[in-house]
């Protein structure tokens, strides 16, 4: 019998908040959408993702891992959240902000051995040139892994790859074809 994805998710809270205790902060399945929670008093702060989905809390710690202190302070970081019906220029400026966050997503996920899926995270809104934002994370997961990674996303993959015993990763790993699967 097959695991559930919320099964899988267990050993990977568990293995972040090993990781990056000395950072006060911990990753929390979430019922409902992802969201972000600094450090308040005694509490750590808290990356929280969405239903026990093991994509959500990778693309979630990828915000994460990008966010600077000042960012890390702020309830999602500060930044604006349009949700699924954007128009096409409400779209454009979310995907400009995704392609960081999605290329090293991309890469937590080939170091945990899982397809990556891109998206667009707008079912219900204005049609993007999907494979356009497609290309444009592609490009950016390159880049990071010829320039490399923020400290703390190398930090994570180094944990992924030792976890789930994969090697290093290549350019091969982010094969263009279809860019779904590692």
């Amino acid at each position: 019998m097959a695991s559930t994805d919320t099964e899988q998710t267990a050993p990977l809270i568990a293995l972040f908040n090993q990781t990056f205790a000395c950072l006060n902060t911990i990753l929390v399945k979430g019922d409902g959408e992802p969201l972000y929670l600094p450090a308040a008093g005694e509490m750590p702060a808290q990356v929280i993702f969405a239903h026990g989905y093991f994509a959500s809390a990778m693309h979630e710690l990828a915000h994460w891992c990008l966010a600077g202190e000042t960012r890390r302070q702020l309830e999602d970081y500060g930044y604006w959240y349009c949700p699924d019906g954007r128009d096409a220029d409400q779209q454009a400026a979310f995907e400009n902000v995704e392609i960081k966050p999605q290329a090293i997503e991309w890469a937590f996920m080939c170091a945990a051995g899982r397809p990556f899926r891109v998206s667009s995270d707008n079912l219900n809104g204005a049609q993007s040139d999907r494979l356009g934002f497609q290309h444009r994370v592609h490009a950016q997961a390159l880049r990071y892994l010829t320039d490399g990674f923020p400290p703390r996303a190398q930090q994570w993959l180094d944990a992924l790859q030792q976890h789930y015993q994969t090697a290093p990763l290549q350019h091969a790993d982010f094969d263009y074809r279809g860019m779904y699967e590692c």
